[in-house]
Order: structure tokens, then C-alpha cells, then sequence
């Protein structure tokens, strides 16, 4: 989604928020670094497959996806990584790997690291590999209604930042 679409998204719903402009970077922990923003307060979308659907699972920048873990809670027949392949196609107006945590806007279902509920803000890829979108946790999560649940192993954004 160009930063254009998002900030329209953002603005009609009277969110207030900060564009963060950056070198490019393909990484979560390169932004983070490039953005002085710490890892534990930068969410990365990540795209999973369950159970054939494709779903977004929003994490902590230094954080991974544990895939038994998330198929557990859900009591999921399977959960796998998705392949760029399944998805690219799904966010055309998005630099693949840059997708904002915004599945609602694309018809996806939104899982987010219950770590992420403890902070009071949150940033994230705003469709580049340039921008950034940092905003309240709180009005992101009116928005965007996630399911939260333990996604990861190790630490939590919590004890992260």
C-alpha cells in the first residue's frame, strides 16, 4: 500500500501518527537501526499459511514466527511460512516483504505477538523499503482488531525494548 493509501486510511479515521523516511533497507533489524527505533517496538509483518488461508502474523523485529507454536493456539490442521510466490500478488500496490500490519485492508485475517499490546507504540513498513508509519498501539489496534496470541519464543517486545 503506497504511503499515500495508508496516510488516507490513517486521516479518515483521525489517527495521529509520524512518517519516518529511511535509507532502503530490506531487513526489520536494519530499519531498526537505520530508524534509531528499537527492535522490540518495530513490528514486521510476516505471511503464514493456515490451514490454506493466507494470515499475517505481526512480531517484534528481532523476533520469529514459531510456526508450532501459533498452530497450537489455533488448533490448526497446518501453519507454514507462505512463499513470496503466494502472496506478492495479494499486496500489488506493495513492495514485497514491506506490507503494513493492515490484513483487514486486504481480507486477511491479523495474528500479533501479545508482546506488542504492552507498548505504546508501535512502527512499522508503510509499503517501502523507505518509510515507516509510527503510531499508538491503542489506535492500531481499534483499526486493524487482531487477534493477539504468543507468537514467538524468547523474548517479548516487553522485554525487548
Amino acid at each position: 500500500m503506497p504511503l499515500t493509501q495508508l496516510r488516507t486510511f490513517l486521516d479518515s479515521h483521525n489517527i495521529k501518527y509520524v512518517v519516518i523516511s529511511h535509507s532502503i533497507a530490506y531487513t526489520a533489524q536494519g530499519i531498526a537501526a537505520l530508524t534509531h527505533i528499537p527492535g522490540g517496538q518495530l513490528a514486521k509483518t510476516v505471511i503464514v499459511n493456515v490451514n490454506g488461508q493466507l494470515t499475517m502474523a505481526v512480531v517484534p523485529a528481532p523476533s520469529h514466527v514459531d510456526l508450532a507454536r501459533v498452530k497450537e493456539q489455533l488448533k490448526a490442521n497446518s501453519v507454514e511460512l507462505a512463499s513470496e510466490l503466494d502472496f506478492k500478488n495479494r499486496f500489488p500496490d506493495c513492495e514485497t516483504g514491506a506490507m503494513p500490519p493492515f490484513g483487514n485492508l486486504y481480507g486477511m485475517t491479523v495474528l500479533v505477538d501479545e508482546g506488542l499490546a504492552h507498548l505504546e507504540e508501535i512502527a512499522f513498513n508503510a509499503g517501502s523499503h523507505r518509510e515507516l508509519v509510527r503510531m499508538a498501539w491503542s489506535d492500531f489496534e481499534r483499526l486493524v482488531s487482531p487477534r493477539l496470541l504468543k507468537l514467538t519464543t524468547g523474548k517479548t517486545a516487553k522485554t525487548a525494548a
